[in-house]
């Protein structure tokens, strides 16, 4: 891919994130996207010190919600992983709600029993994370 299709293809994406962000807000459908696995997550970015949302589907698992990292298959962990490592302080928005959260890496037995439930529970997704060479973040966010 040249850096010319590169360059397109992120701001493709950036495009249709403010459209699905736009659509969310506004309470109505989002095209091509289930309303009930998908929020919206702030974070404050590492380099800028500015707000960003990132559109992203989640898993309810008890009093948290689980997300993951995949990046849409690239070889790098997407941005909003890596500013909630630097800042795990974030707001969640689902349905009609807003609130403050902390964002959470998983890890060891944990991150392995997660991961092998989403594989369990979302087997087409779980086809395409196979395919990433990298080991994809597992982040649960939990309301403050």
């Amino acid at each position: 891919m040249s850096d010319r299709q590169k360059g397109e293809n992120i701001m493709d994406i950036a495009q249709m994130n403010r459209a699905v962000i736009e659509q969310f807000r506004a309470g109505g459908p989002i095209d091509g996207m289930d309303r009930n696995t998908l929020l919206l997550l702030t974070t404050v970015g590492r380099k800028s010190g500015q707000a960003h949302t990132t559109p992203l589907m989640f898993h309810r698992d008890d009093d948290r919600l689980l997300t993951i990292g995949g990046n849409l298959g690239a070889p790098t962990d997407p941005h909003w992983y890596l500013n909630v490592v630097a800042e795990p302080k974030v707001t969640v928005e689902v349905d009609d709600d807003s609130w403050a959260a902390i964002a959470t890496p998983l890890s060891g037995a944990d991150r392995a029993a997660v991961w092998t439930m989403l594989e369990e529970t979302y087997p087409a997704l779980a086809e395409q994370w196979r395919a990433v060479e990298r080991t994809i973040p597992v982040v649960a966010l939990t309301k403050i």
